[in-house]
């Protein structure tokens, strides 16, 4: 199934802006969540067919939340790609061990962002 709706996931309304117009640009139907809560809010209100998830982030970290929703039945099928700063090895296996199913790190290559997007189609 293409990927056409995209949650992003961000606690940097500066990110969120960034990412959010280039998603848009390339044809994808942005939602933007500025922490757990907030983004299984919208899971709840519009199921994705991607998630793009920082990790540092208030409250919920994005390895908590990506751990509860791959382990979620409800939203298992959605793909989470990592997309934080944090950039050693050891945060790219954890990330992968919560769930996530391919981890880019910032300051983002759009080419790169959207040809791991694309892999899901």
């Amino acid at each position: 199934m293409p990927v056409k709706k995209i949650l992003l996931v961000d606690d940097s309304k500066t990110e969120l802006h960034f990412l959010s117009e280039l998603l848009t640009k390339k044809g994808y139907t942005v939602r933007t969540a500025e922490n757990g809560e907030e983004a299984m809010r919208r899971l709840a209100e519009d199921k994705p067919d991607l998630i793009l998830m920082d990790v540092v982030m208030p409250g919920q970290n994005g390895f908590q939340l990506t751990r509860a929703i791959t382990r979620d039945p409800n939203f298992a099928d959605v793909p989470v790609i990592m997309c934080t700063s944090k950039n050693q090895e050891t945060d790219k296996v954890w990330g992968m061990r919560q769930g996530a199913r391919d981890y880019v790190v910032k300051p983002v290559d759009a080419d790169e962002l959207i040809a791991k997007i694309r892999a899901f189609d």
